[in-house]
């Protein structure tokens, strides 16, 4: 999920307590004040012991301690400036809890600052220094708190790590992702105190105001202004006629679901394309140990419609579609078309693959694919959300121009081998950070090698909460700073490619149950004015992959109902050809 952070670094939150001034013989006043200032953190972001090269600077949370035999760290930086005169005379983090902590301790490290949120891993995250200091959270406890009033003494750059002694669970702290730069992540108070001198004399420099001339009322008399100076009918009802309110006030979400026709006779063409309507899709069991194909019957039989696409993932030298993969794809009863996500990069480099190093490991797919599943078509997505992996630093491999070149080389030798009924998908975050970046239109491969243009996108039903909306906000997000929401984006520079939205949730936290149905209604409504998004795919799981988040369609049962209510329209009834 997709950060917020902001350009502000320090943010005064109010004078604590003024100190007591002295008054001297002469003719001013000296005396003291003292504010406290918050700092928020510039970088922050944490490691696994098992995902050594995954990078989780944009995760909307901190993580530490062992789980599942994963030891993950996390580190936070701040730079706070104090003004030239004022002097810091104490310091404390504050570290927002994102749910229960487990009760053991958690020490502080001192670390070097030559590290970024964007590239921070656990194969160059920066030596653990010395303990700084060490807490032991209640469950109960909403922050955790740590008294560096000893370490923070001046303006500068300060860098941390945290870790926990549990070895069977972890903590979560809300990084700044998580709110913005003026709160809502690790925070760093600083107890300021400035010196400021003060003219006695000052006072006397005004002329006193609280007694008015006499003569003032008698200036501007009443009978000056008459009352019948305005008379009521000089305003008549009729001066705001109801047609001051054009149409366009009303937002495309008050749209009713009537608009959406019956896709009566919608049928899809040589790329999946459906000649109307919308292609419906799911993937479900996330996270979780139940098999995928058992997960989306499960999810089919409780929403009322079979997912049209069926969303798995694949990565490496594994060899896919799988026989149940297959089977689910093969069922008269139930017509479904396979949507494989698969990074090829797995252990190694975008541009690695694009240099022709995984080449075998294509080849041997390739092999497979024609083997197994002969002619029928399917989605191809390589590496989903590549925003979230690009490491903008030349040579590393990882570039928006690494991920370009790596996709349109994989997809170049499929084709060479005989790989013809893959339907290519390339499958963007749209997050607002990412898109911002200079480097956002180089990821784009080609035209040629790109069939559909996708989006993985998710809102918050709690009001408040990050990336809070609903299905407007998933297709409009726009990038930081301002410009095209991202399904303008992708109408404006990809006009000839339909629009997938290759994974879509709604979420609330799993410790705090929120009805999803007021987001579930405008998905109709947002889909008829949405009208190049030609397939949508749910994402369905309980809990994220950190435990966190319930995307699931059956949250409440209201959710529920209005889930249902979605998949049964006509909008949906699409044969695939």
């Amino acid at each position: 999920m997709n950060g917020r952070r902001g350009i502000i670094g320090v943010a005064v939150t109010g004078v604590v307590a003024a100190g007591a001034g002295f008054a001297l013989s002469g003719t001013a006043n000296a005396a003291t004040t003292t504010e406290t200032v918050s700092v928020y953190s510039t970088d922050d972001a944490y490691t696994s012991s098992t995902r050594k090269t995954t990078n989780f600077g944009q995760a909307d949370k901190l993580v530490v301690g062992t789980e599942s035999r994963e030891t993950r760290l996390s580190y936070v930086k701040f730079a706070p400036k104090v003004a030239t005169g004022a002097t810091v005379a104490g310091a404390e983090l504050r570290l927002p809890l994102e749910s229960k902590p487990v009760a053991a301790t958690l020490t502080l490290y001192s670390v070097s600052s030559a590290w970024s949120e964007k590239t921070l891993t656990a194969s160059n995250a920066p030596k653990l220094g010395s303990a700084l200091l060490s807490v032991k959270p209640k469950v109960t406890d909403t922050s955790v708190s740590f008294d560096l009033s000893k370490v923070v003494t001046r303006s500068g750059t300060y860098a941390f790590a945290l870790k926990s002694a549990s070895t069977a669970g972890v903590t979560r702290v809300r990084s700044l992702e998580y709110g913005d730069a003026t709160g809502g992540g690790p925070e760093l108070r600083l107890t300021v105190v400035k010196k400021t001198t003060t003219p006695t004399t000052a006072p006397t420099t005004k002329a006193p105001v609280t007694t008015p001339p006499t003569t003032a009322p008698t200036t501007v008399p009443p009978t000056t202004v008459p009352p019948t100076t305005v008379p009521p009918t000089t305003v008549p009802p009729t001066t705001v006629p109801p047609t001051t309110v054009p149409p366009t006030t009303v937002p495309p979400t008050t749209v009713p679901p009537t608009t959406s026709a019956p896709a009566t006779g919608c049928v899809t063409d040589a790329l999946l394309v459906p000649s109307c309507g919308v292609l419906w899709g799911g993937a479900a069991g996330g996270f979780t140990d139940t098999p995928r194909d058992q997960a989306l019957k499960d999810w089919e039989t409780l929403t009322g419609r079979t997912a049209t696409i069926f969303h798995t993932y694949h990565k490496g030298n594994e060899l896919f579609p799988t026989k149940s993969e297959i089977a689910m794809t093969r069922d008269p009863a139930r017509p479904r078309v396979l949507l494989l996500n698969w990074k090829v990069a797995y252990g190694t480099t975008w541009a690695k693959v694009a240099a022709g190093g995984q080449d075998a490991r294509i080849d041997a797919w390739s092999t497979y694919v024609k083997n197994n599943y002969g002619t029928q078509k399917f989605f191809l997505a390589l590496h989903h959300e590549p925003e979230n992996d690009v490491n903008a630093t030349a040579g590393s491999g990882m570039t928006a121009k690494d991920y370009a070149a790596m996709y349109r080389h994989v997809i170049t030798r499929l084709r060479a081998n005989g790989v013809t009924n893959a339907v290519n998908v390339v499958a963007y975050m749209g997050n607002e950070k990412w898109m911002a970046q200079s480097w956002w239109k180089d990821l784009y491969p080609g035209d040629d090698v790109v069939d559909w243009v996708g989006l993985d996108s998710y809102v918050s039903v709690e009001k408040g909460y990050y990336h809070y909306g609903d299905m407007g906000d998933i297709l409009d997000r726009q990038p930081s700073g301002g410009g095209l929401g991202w399904y303008d984006w992708a109408v404006t520079n990809h006009p000839t490619k339909p629009i997938m939205v290759a994974e879509w949730g709604m979420y609330h936290r799993t410790t705090v149950k929120v009805d999803k149905a007021p987001a579930f209604n405008t998905v109709i409504p947002e889909l008829a004015a949405h009208p190049k998004v030609k397939a949508v795919v749910y994402f369905d799981t309980k809990a994220d992959n950190e435990g966190d988040r319930d995307i699931s369609v059956d949250s409440t049962a209201s959710s529920l109902a209005a889930f249902r209510k979605v998949a049964a329209d006509p909008m949906f009834n699409v044969t695939i050809k």
